[in-house]
């Protein structure tokens, strides 16, 4: 990342300013949302002693780890992305020059991410619109009720993955853009 914020100005420096700002808010939100495997693990652990000790199973228990494991893994997309953990070949990128690394970058997340998050959004939303109007519930009589809440994950997490995406992309461009102007 460009850590050259006083030497940019104009509408580099305001570029970067909202890419940090955006990094910001995504780090917050995924921080916030890492807490909820705490409680995952506290469900599993219940489902498990109800279900060995006591010879109970819990549907709604069940879907509950599945909707926890599901906003755990949605969110924490744009976190890993703004983190630059997410999942690539190293063994190929890591031997490529920086000017590289940065150009795949910003091509990758053009070509790649950014349509995706565009077709995950677009045609979520009717999806999760869907869900809303019928108040969208387990089919199991002891599940959980409300499936339309853990349905909207699914267009606010690609939300935040695509303005991960246009963050990195101007990371990599302002650093690419600044090495090549001399500096």
């Amino acid at each position: 990342m460009v850590n050259q914020s006083s030497e940019l100005t104009g509408q580099d420096g305001i570029l970067l300013k909202a890419a940090h700002i955006t990094d910001k808010f995504i780090i917050g939100i995924g921080k916030t949302v890492a807490w909820f495997n705490v409680v995952l693990i506290a469900v599993i652990l219940i489902q498990v002693i109800l279900r060995y000790v006591f010879s109970y199973a819990s549907v709604a228990l069940e879907e509950l780890q599945w909707h926890l494991y599901a906003v755990c893994i949605m969110f924490g997309l744009s976190y890993a992305l703004t983190n630059n953990v997410h999942v690539r070949l190293d063994l190929l990128y890591g031997r490529f020059s920086r000017t590289s690394r940065e150009i795949i970058e910003i091509v990758g997340l053009i070509v790649l991410v950014l349509p995706w998050c565009y077709v995950v959004i677009t045609h979520g939303m009717d999806f999760v619109a869907s869900s809303w109007r019928v108040k969208e519930a387990s089919n199991s009589p002891s599940g959980l009720c409300c499936y339309y809440i853990i349905k909207s994950v699914l267009p606010l997490s690609f939300f935040l993955l695509f303005l991960a995406a246009l963050a990195r992309i101007t990371h990599s461009a302002l650093s690419l853009f600044s090495r090549k102007g001399g500096k």
